[in-house]
């Protein structure tokens, strides 16, 4: 991968601030991860071309857990107890977040985790830059139910953060008098014939919308198994919260416009902030790349850390965290904040829809960052969320 030979090389020089960099580049959760890990190079590279932090670059050691829980595990601990690293930025599926805090809370270290999860966590001693479920799951249902219906047929790879998604989603629908017709957990790289007879199984039951949370290359299997069925996404599309650009690339068959995801960022966003980004990424790392929200989530983290580490002058976590708490940047997706409340991060939520070319284009959005709410202790009820502009 382009530019992480030399990063690393200048991992070893004389006055640079060290950083780990766990995601994996192989395995189950690669196609999030790498989108992740290059977000991350970016930051550190565009950071130290404009002359580091405080004169001194920026050093990643970059290690790949294979996507297994063992090695996250493993890596974290080597990290933090053999290469004198005090700030890790990585993991991606919550398996592997919670293999490594406990890791980061009992060596005093602070884990910058930047992808969507199921919420109902706090540690001190993790940075949460992703979306949290008000953040993610909710504007998802307050697009869906008026438009769509009240009957998911629910699919998802078998580990925490999909059972935990649609426990919140059966939640939400029993608040409307909708119901889940049907729930299914498939085991990691799932193939597509697994994937169609739960595509049938939607259709017999008369699901209004297949709501999946499936991760890793089951996502482009899913899509092409509802492809090869010839279903239509204007009568019942697939609602996602784990899909993105790069894994519309995967898939065998183009997806048919009108499947939805729910996001803080899309490729397509329209800023100048994002056209930057968007335009250093492809040159980068090529104009096959997309950028996604894996990716821009992984960038602005890196430069929350900066911010912070310039104002600490220190990689002692706690001063570190002491700074980040309540600090703001902009970042491609907008203007973004940690919330010293609960050290989860104020974002832009939208909602993408396919569109032809392999993209989304986003179809509604909020008018301003959210909160995070990472328990829902402020959820009321669907017909709060007044914010989503439907621009389509």
């Amino acid at each position: 991968m382009s530019g992480i030979g030399e990063l690393q090389e200048s991992y070893r020089s004389e006055g640079a601030w060290p950083v780990g960099v766990l995601y994996s580049r192989s395995g189950i959760t690669a196609i999030a991860e790498t989108s992740q890990l290059q977000g991350t190079l970016l930051a550190i590279s565009e950071i130290n071309a404009a002359g580091g932090v405080l004169g001194k670059p920026i050093s990643p050691l970059i290690l790949d857990p294979a996507s297994d829980p063992q090695r996250y595990t493993q890596l974290a601990s080597s990290l933090l107890m053999d290469r004198g690293v005090t700030n890790i930025f990585g993991c991606s599926a919550s398996y592997s977040r919670k293999a490594v805090v406990p890791v980061v809370e009992r060596r005093g270290g602070l884990l910058w985790y930047s992808i969507g999860y199921e919420g109902f966590e706090y540690s001190s001693n993790v940075i949460y830059t992703g979306p949290a479920p008000n953040q993610l799951h909710l504007p998802l249902a307050e697009y869906l139910f008026p438009r769509y219906g009240r009957r998911l047929m629910c699919v998802g790879t078998d580990y925490l953060f999909p059972r935990e998604s649609n426990r919140i989603m059966r939640d939400l629908l029993s608040e409307i008098g909708g119901s889940i017709v049907g729930e299914y957990y498939l085991p990691f790289g799932a193939q597509r014939d697994a994937f169609l007879d739960v595509v049938k199984a939607a259709r017999s039951l008369g699901a209004d919308v297949i709501f999946s949370t499936v991760v890793g290359p089951g996502i482009a299997a899913l899509y092409d198994a509802y492809a090869a069925e010839d279903l239509d996404p204007a009568v019942m599309p697939i609602a996602s919260l784990t899909t993105n650009e790069a894994h519309l690339q995967e898939m065998w068959f183009e997806p048919r416009p009108g499947h939805i995801v729910s996001a803080p960022y899309f490729e397509t966003v329209q800023s100048p902030r994002n056209s930057s980004f968007v335009a250093n990424y492809h040159e980068r790392f090529g104009a096959k790349r997309p950028a996604d929200a894996c990716a821009e989530a992984a960038y602005f983290t890196v430069l929350l850390f900066a911010r912070a580490l310039e104002r600490a002058g220190t990689l002692d976590p706690e001063r570190l965290r002491t700074e980040v708490l309540g600090l703001e940047i902009s970042a491609p997706q907008g203007v973004v904040m940690v919330d010293p409340d609960n050290s989860h991060t104020y974002l832009w939520p939208r909602i993408g829809m396919t569109e032809a070319g392999r993209k989304f284009g986003v179809v509604a959005e909020f008018k301003r960052a959210m909160k995070p709410d990472p328990y829902l202790v402020n959820y009321v009820g669907l017909g709060r969320i007044e914010e989503i502009d439907n621009v389509r």
